[in-house]
């Protein structure tokens, strides 16, 4: 089986790359996600929370084998935690004190407070359990890993070939043999797919969906996934550290010609962070519910901005010029920026795009350089986001894809409670709290939700997706011989 997706990656090191030995179902968590969000056993059996929510206990999974024959115990599985939280990642964020293994089977975490999202953090590419012990024996210098298939070649940037894992713990894959490539261009893989080079294609480019839908050997399926297409703002800039401005670009935005004729998925307009998919955080009534450009232009006036002669905002002898940057990585992002830069033209802001490499987002992020960035950041990442909030507002700087330059103490103050809370019920008034405070500061700018493409061809059977993007799911996919 043939996989093409569009990110390249760079190493084994799971805080960097462990979305793509997940999906690839190389490596594995404790704790798996269901479709609808609920926390699920996977290398941890079961696990209780003592009465003051201090310490938690993990079952281990027994007769489990990584790919080099070793049986998986407590001790690997601490070492692998240990070994995460040098590193950065959502694992660094959490309350952890202690970790330690209790005989083969049982794993105790230890917390400096109450924190409900533990099993969640668990479920994340980077807490994945490999053997970290340097002095272990090693055929090659593949991370060695419990999953369904194995590596038999890694190379950076863009391939990974897998085989079978005969002493899989569940059940086996159906596939013997898996190569994943990395093609940046939506095109090139909608060509792939066409020609039968690629068997299964992800974040395909809506304008080759029709084509593709149209090729007698390919099946096409559209996810909806807890991703949203957002802006990310420098809120310390001078043109942007004013919730007024920031509304007002907000207001700017045709978001529903960018869901019906760019991303063409009717009904993906987003004016707040969380889609619908996380219940508990999405607001049943945002705050803005449409476009309007003569209120954002009131905001803009009351901000000390002047339209001038040019048609270009003006305060201070400066103009409102400002850089919008994004990748094309995900294809629409590009035609999105377009719309976006012509849209706030129209209230006086000129926008210039930079396309740029995924990884120019943080690394200006880092460097302050960054103004404004088109991303598509999963919320979902994390099935509960209170780990990635809570990883997003450590610091007044943010995190690499989340908000910059923006804190709120309101806000710490609900993710504090929220951990606190006893019950769903009293989490969401805070989870809610939460989401109102997004869409009134609006640190970042939401744009549209995302949806998901994928071409599968016919010959595959038993494709499933993933809403929260951790696994492919393909050992449990089979050849119908029938459609070769």
């Amino acid at each position: 089986m043939r996989i093409n997706g569009p990110f390249e990656f760079t190493s084994q090191d799971l805080s960097k790359d462990g979305y793509l030995y997940t999906r690839l179902q190389v490596v594995e968590t404790l704790c798996g996600v269901a479709p609808n969000g609920e926390i699920t056993p996977m290398l941890a059996t079961d696990w209780s929370e003592s009465a003051d929510g201090l310490r938690w206990t993990f079952q281990i999974r027994q007769n489990v084998h990584f790919h080099d024959g070793t049986i998986m115990t407590a001790d690997h599985v601490q070492h692998a935690l240990l070994e995460a939280m040098t590193k950065p990642g959502v694992l660094q964020t959490t309350p952890i004190s202690k970790i330690y293994a209790e005989g083969n089977d049982r794993l105790v975490v230890q917390l400096e407070h109450k924190y409900s999202a533990l099993p969640a953090v668990l479920a994340h590419y980077s807490a994945a359990i490999t053997i970290t012990d340097p002095n272990h024996h090693r055929e090659n210098s593949f991370l060695i890993g419990t999953g369904p298939y194995r590596p038999t070649l890694i190379a950076p940037p863009h391939k990974i070939h897998l085989s079978k894992f005969d002493q899989y713990w569940s059940e086996p894959a159906n596939i013997p043999h898996v190569q994943y490539l990395t093609g940046h261009r939506a095109e090139s893989r909608s060509l792939q797919s066409q020609s039968g080079q690629a068997d299964l294609a992800y974040t395909l480019d809506p304008a080759s969906q029709q084509l593709l839908a149209n090729s007698p050997h390919l099946n096409i399926h559209t996810g909806s996934i807890p991703r949203t297409v957002v802006i990310k703002l420098n809120n310390d800039h001078r043109f942007l550290n004013q919730p007024n401005t920031r509304m007002a670009i907000s207001l700017a935005i045709d978001r529903t010609g960018i869901a019906e004729h760019i991303t063409r998925t009717k009904g993906a307009e987003a004016y707040q962070l969380f889609p619908p998919a996380l219940a508990s955080w999405h607001l049943k009534h945002s705050p803005q519910t449409k476009r309007d450009l003569t209120k954002a232009k009131e905001l803009m006036q009351q901000a000390g901005w002047k339209m001038g002669d040019d048609g270009l905002l003006k305060r201070d002898h400066a103009r409102f010029e400002i850089t919008l940057m994004t990748y094309a990585d995900r294809p629409e992002l590009t035609v999105i920026a377009t719309a976006i830069q012509a849209q706030l033209l129209e209230i006086g802001i000129k926008v210039n795009i930079a396309i740029e490499n995924s990884s120019s987002i943080p690394d200006g992020h880092h460097d302050g350089s960054l103004e404004m960035a088109l991303i598509a950041r999963n919320y979902g990442l994390i099935a509960d986001p209170l780990a990635l909030l809570e990883q997003d507002c450590a610091s007044h700087h943010g995190s690499d894809w989340g908000h910059m330059n923006w804190s709120s103490s309101t806000l710490n103050r609900h993710l504090k409670l929220t951990n606190e809370a006893n019950g769903d019920q009293q989490q969401r008034i805070h989870k809610q709290a939460i989401a109102n405070i997004f869409a009134s500061e609006m640190p970042v700018i939401p744009v549209v939700f995302y949806t998901q493409q994928v071409s599968i061809n016919k010959r595959l059977q038993n494709f499933t997706f993933d809403p929260f993007e951790l696994n492919y799911r393909i050992s449990e996919i089979y050849f119908d011989d029938n459609n070769d």
